[in-house]
Formats: C-alpha cells, sequence, structure tokens
C-alpha cells in the first residue's frame, strides 16, 4: 500500500468510527434492532459495490458483437449508446475500434499501439488533426495485416494519436473499402 491508500484507509475507518459512535449513543435503547438495520444496510452496500465491480468486468462482454453471415456480409449491431463497435485483428491482436464515419483516417489510441507492441512516446510525431477537442499530433504507422471477418487488407496505413482516447477510431479511409448499408440497428459491411 502506498501513503495515499494508507490515508484513505485512516478516513474511512475514522468517519465508521464515528458514525458508529453516534449510532451507538443514539439508539442505546434499542440496541438489538439498530444492529440489525445496520447490518442491513451494510449488506445492500455491500451488494451494491460487489454489482457495480461485477457490471464493469462484464459490460465489455455484454457490447452487442459483429457476426459474419454465410454469404461473408459482416454485420455489426448499434450499441446502447447509438454507436457501431467493430473488432479488427490486427497482426493476430483483437482491437476494438469506433465507426467513425465522420473522421478522415483510422487512428489508434495510444493504449491500442501499445497493445500492437509500439511505444508510442517514440513515435515521429509529425501530423495534426483536429479533432472535436482541438489539435492533437498524430504519427503515421502501417499495419502489416488487419482482419475484419473474412477481409484481409495489408500494409494500411494508420495515425497513432498522441492524447488518450477512449476507443481508436475507424474512419472513412478504411470504411470506404466497404459498400456500407444501415438496416434498422444493423450497420452491414460488404466488399
Amino acid at each position: 500500500m502506498d501513503s495515499d491508500q494508507i490515508g484513505r484507509l485512516m478516513y474511512l475507518g475514522l468517519l465508521l468510527a464515528a458514525i458508529g459512535g453516534w449510532m451507538m449513543v443514539e439508539f442505546r435503547q434499542r440496541l438489538g434492532a439498530t444492529l440489525r438495520m445496520a447490518l442491513g444496510w451494510g449488506l445492500i452496500f455491500m451488494a451494491m459495490m460487489a454489482g457495480y465491480g461485477v457490471w464493469q468486468d462484464l459490460r465489455h462482454d455484454i457490447l452487442p458483437h459483429q457476426s459474419v453471415t454465410a454469404n461473408g456480409e459482416v454485420r455489426v449491431p448499434r450499441a446502447n449508446d447509438g454507436h457501431y463497435y467493430l473488432r479488427l485483428t490486427i497482426n493476430g491482436t483483437e482491437i476494438p475500434f469506433l465507426a467513425d464515419t465522420g473522421a478522415t483516417n483510422v487512428v489508434l489510441s495510444p493504449q491500442d499501439a501499445r497493445t500492437l507492441g509500439m511505444d508510442p512516446a517514440s513515435l515521429p510525431y509529425l501530423g495534426e488533426a483536429m479533432t472535436a477537442n482541438g489539435k492533437v499530433r498524430t504519427a503515421r504507422v502501417t499495419l502489416p495485416l488487419v482482419q475484419l471477418g473474412p477481409f484481409t487488407d495489408e500494409n494500411l496505413g494508420v495515425f497513432v494519436n498522441e492524447a488518450s482516447m477512449e476507443n481508436s477510431l475507424l474512419g472513412m479511409d478504411y470504411l470506404g473499402r466497404f459498400h456500407i448499408e444501415l438496416l434498422g440497428d444493423v450497420m452491414i459491411l460488404r466488399r
């Protein structure tokens, strides 16, 4: 444990002691009922914490996933947030992307670049891109092998964003290689 965690633990211990002491004094006439009530609320609180922890683990698993049909189409259901998320296999590693028809290029987040074995700190950030958050510096890299379902592309030029991003973006320079159809809540990609 570092000093920050020890300080937080001490603070929570003092807070718990203060609340517990107040409850003992306030409800000393009905101590049994008070302890049952405190135990009940403690169990509710722990159940909420456990539920939140499980949700953090499961939320990535419950996002709708793409599928490949018998005739070779890639079908991508719309997620609850209204976006389409695709999973590309790059050099054997699966990377999630947000389909962004408003983006010109494929843009890797620094985190995904690291996952692919790149060191974002050592890349030459010679380009600039205009984003919703302003100008960001970009480094151009080439991905030797990119797969989406049955479709394979070699030597795909992409950009690594210098600033942190929540998701890597799949822009039109890749999506434009497909015929894209939106059918209800499903994006269909075919070549």
